[in-house]
């Protein structure tokens, strides 16, 4: 064969470890240059474009769109140089080790065959040479019914055969469709169980039936639908357990009164010049971080750093998760600069498609639920940063104001609440609230913001 040119899974993120291939954007045979986009793969932080480093005809597709958890450094695809038989290309003995339907494993695995013997018994096999990995549910669905998980593709994270795995393959088996299900060889699943098998019966009492939900049909009791995790969520939750667990939080709140702001965002709108609240909320706390610097820190661990670049990160809600684009030294940039930055990057960040280093970094978070009428929340924050500011909506409130003459009367002021969520080792209860009483005075002034 045509000796090929190797096309490994790269490392997209300083903390990735593993991948899922979302889309091949050449197929087998395009002509392929230097900084070609290659395929879409799915990080730990977002999905980035992966461009070729080589040049020549892509032969071979070896990993498929939809495949999970294709470890770093995994062959996933084969080139041929230019006037090479790419169709004869010759295929590594270890090119079906990250397939879309095994979860990646040390051994190389050969051409997939269906095993011909039962649940049980696969799992006997060391972890090196485990084929089928199967959730506590499942085993006990098919167990109870005698069915064969074989012929059937997981869909569970790293490759685990799910409970809705073994429903689904019940629910054939009920309409009729047993060339697809193989009786279990295995007379009975306990007879040779692995030192885990053992400790989970003997510590644990499971019902001799238990609980199985059939699509279609009320659930029972106590039974559940499990959802695979992407490798965002996954990395959000770690992210999030370890800010709350290692952070000592402090929070404070305040009230804005936005009237000034609003009124100016009409007379820019009349200029064609369209800008939102929250962009005069990144241009006041940018330029309060500016006279504040004590606020535009981090821990790291043995001492506080302040940081010279003021770096917004904003919160943006995506159906892969919550990610945080940056706003690079936004105390330096105007109104209408951050407003054009804050939409591509929201964009960007809702499609997939931020680079890494639109979204690594950040010296301070804003995130806002003012849209879905949130008055007031508390944020988390998001390590290694020091503070993170939650905004809620505009509301109308009536005040007791004075005169010129100083006679008291009503008024009616839009309000909105801000809390500041702070790292108790590096900013303090009193640096916190002159931070809060700074940043309400700049935004409801927003002629100052012009000044810095």
């Amino acid at each position: 064969g045509t000796p090929g040119i190797k096309v490994l899974m790269p490392a997209l993120s300083p903390t990735m470890e593993e991948g899922n291939i979302v889309k091949w954007l050449k197929k087998e045979g395009d002509t392929v240059n230097v900084g070609d986009a290659l395929c879409e793969i799915e990080t730990d932080k977002a999905v980035v474009t992966m461009e070729s480093s080589d040049e020549g005809i892509l032969a071979k597709i070896l990993v498929e769109e939809g495949s999970k958890n294709v470890r770093l450094g995994s062959l996933i695809g084969l080139l041929v140089e230019e006037g090479q038989d790419w169709k004869q290309v010759e295929i590594p003995a270890d090119a079906g080790a990250p397939s879309s339907v095994a979860p990646p494993a040390p051994a190389p695995a050969p051409a997939p065959a269906a095993p011909s013997v039962s649940a049980p018994p696969k799992l006997q096999h060391q972890p090196g040479t485990m084929q089928v990995r199967l959730s506590p549910a499942a085993r006990n669905i098919l167990e109870t019914h005698g069915l064969d998980p074989s012929n059937v593709t997981p869909t569970g994270p790293r490759g685990i055969f799910t409970k809705e795995d073994a429903l689904k393959l019940l629910q054939e088996k009920q309409k009729g469709k047993p060339s697809e299900l193989k009786p279990m060889v295995s007379p009975a699943p306990a007879a040779v169980p692995s030192p885990s098998q053992a400790t989970a019966v003997t510590s644990y009492a499971r019902p001799a039936v238990p609980p199985v939900s059939t699509p279609g049909q009320p659930a029972a009791p106590g039974t559940f639908t499990e959802i695979p995790a992407s490798n965002i969520r996954r990395v959000i939750a770690k992210r999030l357990t370890e800010s709350k667990t290692t952070i000592p939080h402090a929070y404070a709140a305040a009230d804005c009164v936005i009237d000034a702001v609003l009124k100016l965002r009409k007379e820019l709108a009349k200029d064609d010049i369209k800008v939102s609240v929250n962009d005069f909320i990144i241009k006041a706390t940018a330029v309060t971080l500016k006279q504040m610097p004590d606020v535009n820190v981090r821990w790291d661990g043995e001492a506080c750093r302040r940081l010279q670049s003021i770096d917004i990160s904003i919160a943006v809600a995506t159906d892969r998760g919550l990610i945080t684009p940056i706003i690079k030294d936004a105390a330096a940039k105007g109104i209408k600069e951050i407003a054009a930055s804050a939409k591509a990057l929201a964009k960007k960040a809702r499609d997939g498609k931020l680079l890494p280093e639109e979204y690594q970094g950040g010296s301070f978070s804003i995130s806002n639920l003012g849209m879905f009428g949130i008055s007031g929340f508390t944020a988390v924050i998001n390590p290694p940063q020091a503070c993170i500011l939650a905004v809620g909506r505009a509301r109308p409130e009536l005040r007791i104001v004075e005169d010129e003459e100083g006679n008291e009367k009503l008024e009616q002021h839009q309000l909105m609440t801000v809390t500041l969520s702070s790292d108790g080792r590096v900013v303090d209860d009193e640096l916190a609230s002159k931070f809060l009483e700074t940043l309400k005075a700049n935004i409801e002034n927003p002629m100052r913001l012009a000044l810095n």
